[in-house]
This record gives structure tokens, C-alpha cells and sequence, in this order.
């Protein structure tokens, strides 16, 4: 059996349900890739969409998701919560079983020249796919966002792939290659955004906090409150559970309650496995007491 890879591209629309099943439509249809999860959210106007399978499909699949996204997005009336560069701001490709991070760097690679090519769109490449140092962090590329973007292109923001200019409706893209990462949000029972973003800035690893760790807080609405937005970018350097206490505490000294957690997309079994031993102090917790574990590699 080939190896299996894992996409998990996000898109700016998460207020139009309907373009957003027509997306996951798009991408289960390509033989030989399953959907595994689609997530909106409608204050970010973002969604997440994930699926898996053999390297060739996988690639079939990201082409025509960014495709149909180009058809439907006009990022010159897109507003939401979330930084991004474009109608599809990143294309993220993860080694599963049986491939390789090499792999899905050639991937990631042949997926930008083809999406510059067919759609005359900037594209950067991030994480593993980097081309320089500066491009390993997806928050550094996207800093100046869709509007600010034309004006770093000829100095910080040179693009890898296609024209050195925004296109109007599609925006630019970033496209890379990373081990799985997990996405999970933290709400707060109050609507006063400073406090998410003092938390953020206080956890996150660029300003000294948790290591492994990005995170930015947000306002949302219906009903509002503020939101910690973080990624997990290696759970075994910082666990689901660790993340939870910091900002748990941050917000208590802080006179404020934690209302929710969120997880967006998937997570691995381990990390899972993590928050059980911490919350239930099951120290000793393997993957063969779960029921299913004996039946995933």
C-alpha cells in the first residue's frame, strides 16, 4: 500500500454553508481521497477542511479545492477575525503512515508551480517547504494580510512561485509541508479582547512563553466574547492539557472564567491520550486501553 498523506487546506469563507459543503463536495469526489473533517467558523469567515489518502490523490484534490475556492472568494469585500493572504491562505500537506516529510515537500512544491502557473497567483512556501529561514513560520508570512501584502512584495515578500503582485479577487498563497499540528481555541467569559491578546502574547513561544506554541487572541460575536486562538505545533514538546492550564490561570488572575474549549479539525490519538493522563492522573494510560487503539497503527 502507498503511502498516505494528509491535507489540510484553509479557506476564507465561513459564512456561506452552502459554498462551503460545495467545497467539501470538490474534494470528495477525487477517487482515492477521503474527507475527514470540515470546519467554520463564521467571526474568523475561515474554514478548515481535512482529508487523507494516497500522495498522487491528495494532489489531485488540493489542485481542484483551490480551484473552486478561486471561483467562488473575492477577497476584495472578505473581511473576518483571522489574518489571511488570500481565497485559500494556506495548503498544508502531513506525512501519515508510510510516507515521508521529504515527500510531502516535492508535493508542496509541484502544487505551488502548478497553482501559480493556472492561476497567475503568488505563492510562498513555509514550514519544511521553506525556501529560507525567514519563510519557516506561517505568521511571519502572512503578517501584512491580503491589504497589505503588494506593498512588501518587491523587498520582505518576494513571492517563491508566480507574479510579484496581489492578484485582486484570489489573493496570494502559502503552501508547505509540517508534521501535524494541532489547531484549538480557548473562550473566555468576557467580551474584553485585551485580555485574550495579553494571554496570547504571554504563551506564545515567539514572545518567550510555551514552547511549540502560537497563539493570538480575537473578539467574536453572537454572543460576544474573546477568544485564545492557538496551534499546537508539536504536542509532545506542549500538551493540549499544559496549554489549557496556562491560560486557565492567565485568565483567573485576570478575573475571568474559562467558558470553552474548541478544537478545530483533528488531533492525533496521543495528544488525546495526553489530556487523559493529566485531567484523570492517569499517568500510566496506554493506547491499548482504548478499545479502538487495537486496531490503529
Amino acid at each position: 500500500m502507498a503511502g498516505l498523506v494528509e491535507c489540510v487546506p484553509n479557506v476564507s469563507e465561513g459564512r456561506r454553508p452552502e459554498v462551503v459543503r460545495g467545497f467539501a463536495h470538490v474534494v470528495a469526489a477525487v477517487p482515492g481521497v477521503r474527507l475527514l473533517d470540515t470546519t467554520s467558523d463564521p467571526d474568523h469567515n475561515r474554514s478548515v477542511l481535512t482529508f487523507a489518502g494516497e500522495a498522487a490523490a491528495v494532489e489531485s484534490a488540493a489542485l481542484a479545492l483551490v480551484a473552486a475556492a478561486y471561483r467562488e472568494i473575492d477577497m476584495r469585500s472578505h473581511r473576518g477575525e483571522h489574518p489571511r493572504l488570500g481565497a485559500v491562505d494556506v495548503v498544508p500537506f502531513v506525512p501519515l503512515s508510510g510516507s515521508t516529510m521529504e515527500e510531502c515537500v516535492a508535493i508542496a512544491r509541484r502544487v505551488g508551480k502548478a497553482i501559480a502557473a493556472a492561476h497567475d497567483v503568488p505563492v510562498y512556501y513555509y514550514a519544511k517547504a521553506a525556501t529560507t529561514p525567514e519563510r519557516a513560520r506561517l505568521p511571519d508570512i502572512r503578517k501584512p494580510q491580503y491589504e497589505g501584502l503588494q506593498s512588501l512584495m518587491a523587498t520582505t515578500h518576494a513571492p517563491d512561485e508566480g507574479p510579484a503582485s496581489v492578484h485582486p479577487t484570489h489573493g496570494a498563497i502559502v503552501v508547505g509541508a509540517r508534521p501535524p499540528l494541532i489547531a484549538f481555541n480557548i473562550e473566555l467569559d468576557t467580551a474584553d479582547v485585551k485580555i485574550a491578546k495579553r494571554i496570547a502574547k504571554a504563551i506564545r513561544e515567539s514572545a518567550g512563553g510555551l514552547p511549540a506554541v502560537q497563539a493570538m487572541g480575537f473578539e467574536l460575536t453572537s454572543p460576544p466574547r474573546a477568544q485564545v486562538s492557538m496551534n499546537l505545533l508539536d504536542h509532545s514538546v506542549t500538551s493540549l492539557a499544559a496549554v489549557w492550564r496556562e491560560v486557565e490561570s492567565r485568565a483567573s488572575a485576570a478575573g475571568v472564567q474559562v467558558l470553552r474549549g474548541e478544537l478545530i479539525g483533528l488531533a492525533p490519538l496521543e495528544a488525546m491520550l495526553e489530556v487523559a493522563r493529566a485531567s484523570l492522573r492517569l499517568d500510566g494510560l496506554a493506547r491499548t486501553q482504548i478499545i479502538e487503539g487495537h486496531f490503529i497503527e
